[in-house]
């Protein structure tokens, strides 16, 4: 396969940069303004030789953002123009997020201009954009007039117009990211554009870029030795992480002395996922953030209470709450059967199928589809009014792009490139 060049805007951790690495494309670069976010990406990608990337020596490798890189080097990003094949992007959700105040004035979603401006003066081949299913649905009334947007149009619609005019024919769906491997039932919107010039009919046109990549669920499952017919569960995905009957040890990680980890028993067979997971692991190596959270014995307690009235998969009802005398608004009792719901940034909204304890930042990134050679950096958690501001693992997971689904998108995009290559005289 020949290597495309992409830009992964608003990167975070990098599970869509991983996934199109692992598709075979080529990272230039990527913007991310958290700098606990971004070590993690520069340690796994960049630094990590595995994969190639040729990063443009007037940009550093350390935490920015698209604005500042729109504000100081403007000039080199239209030196870029026409000599990329991709930019993708996920900007922060929480503008869009249906379980959030779905603002139109939300600071946050100016960032997705930011994004549209890049793309303007780079003008790359290929355009994909992920976000919560909340980005194509419309925002409530607001009074606000900071941002001009109607509060009766869905935001995409906003973001496709603009984008038609700049020349892209414009794909988009919702997808679960189940249907490509990945053992969690996350529902994300996801835009897929290739430029083709102004036209009279561009507008008209959609592309069928989405449906392409939609259509290609089958192969890559097979690809990845997965099955067609039923996605992938969480016990497949995480029994070998189990703690049950193994010795807790400290753990040793960066700021973990007084946590324990379960020691790691390589298991006789793995699961079809696990096998999936571990590609690029020496043989006997073990997988780092496996750091179990320190439960007081009350907190234990309710678990195993939960356990026994919740049922698999069901979420904590406001009834049982109110009777347990609790505030914890969202908790979920994973179904050790099936696909796991949304992972989120808050390790305290998910409770183990089988043990009374929340998952690791490990367990979580193997729901993510996140391989175990891939290393998480910085703390684990953070509070207050840090919360806002800070990045920590358990975040850095939780705002990712699941890389199977990311290598998906990459191989359909590869493959449509290499075609249209083929083809012409």
């Amino acid at each position: 396969m020949t290597q495309g060049r992409f830009i992964d805007l608003f990167a975070g951790c990098g599970g869509l940069s991983l996934g199109l690495l692992q598709a075979g494309w080529q990272g230039l670069f990527a913007i991310e303004k958290s700098p606990l976010a971004f070590e993690t990406y520069k340690h796994n990608l960049v630094d990590s030789n595995k994969f190639t990337y040729s990063w443009p020596s007037w940009l550093s490798t350390q935490a920015t953002t698209c604005g500042d890189l729109l504000e100081n080097y403007k000039k080199n990003l239209e030196s870029l123009a026409g000599k990329v094949d991709l930019i993708v992007g996920g900007p922060p959700c929480q503008g869009f997020s249906i379980a959030g105040k779905r603002n139109p004035a939300d600071p946050r979603n100016k960032l997705t201009e930011q994004y549209l401006d890049l793309v303007s003066i780079i003008k790359p081949r290929f355009l994909v954009i992920e976000n919560v299913a909340g980005f194509n649905a419309k925002f409530k009334k607001s009074t606000s007039d900071e941002l001009s947007i109607p509060s009766d149009i869905p935001y995409a619609e906003l973001v496709k117009a603009r984008l038609r005019n700049l020349g892209y024919q414009v794909s988009s769906g919702l997808v679960n990211c189940s249907q490509f491997g990945v053992p969690q039932n996350r529902v994300r919107f996801l835009m897929i554009c290739e430029y083709v010039g102004l036209s009279s009919d561009i507008k008209s046109q959609d592309g069928g870029l989405f449906k392409k990549f939609i259509s290609s669920k089958n192969e890559f499952l097979e690809s990845k030795g997965l099955s067609l017919n039923k996605p992938v569960s969480v016990k497949q995905a995480l029994s070998d992480l189990e703690i049950s009957d193994k010795e807790l040890v400290q753990c040793n990680d960066i700021g973990s002395k007084k946590f324990k980890e379960a020691v790691y028993i390589h298991p006789k067979n793995r699961t079809a996922y696990q096998v999936l997971m571990r590609k690029g692991m020496q043989r006997g190596a073990i997988t780092t953030s496996r750091r179990l959270a320190n439960h007081q014995q009350k907190t234990v307690e309710y678990f195993k209470l939960l356990h026994t009235i919740c049922g698999a998969g069901k979420r904590l009802t406001k009834k049982t709450r109110e009777e347990m005398g609790k505030k914890k608004h969202s908790l979920t009792l994973l179904h050790p059967n099936l696909p796991s719901p949304t992972i989120t940034t808050l390790p305290d909204d998910i409770l183990h199928y089988s043990e009374p304890r929340i998952l690791t930042v490990r367990e979580n990134a193997r729901l993510q589809s996140f391989p175990d050679w891939f290393e998480f950096k910085g703390k684990y958690t953070t509070g207050g009014k840090n919360r806002k501001n800070e990045c920590p693992r358990y975040t850095q997971v939780g705002n990712a792009v699941p890389p199977l689904l990311a290598e998906a998108v990459g191989i359909m995009l590869k493959t449509l490139s290499e075609s249209k290559a083929t083809e012409k005289p």
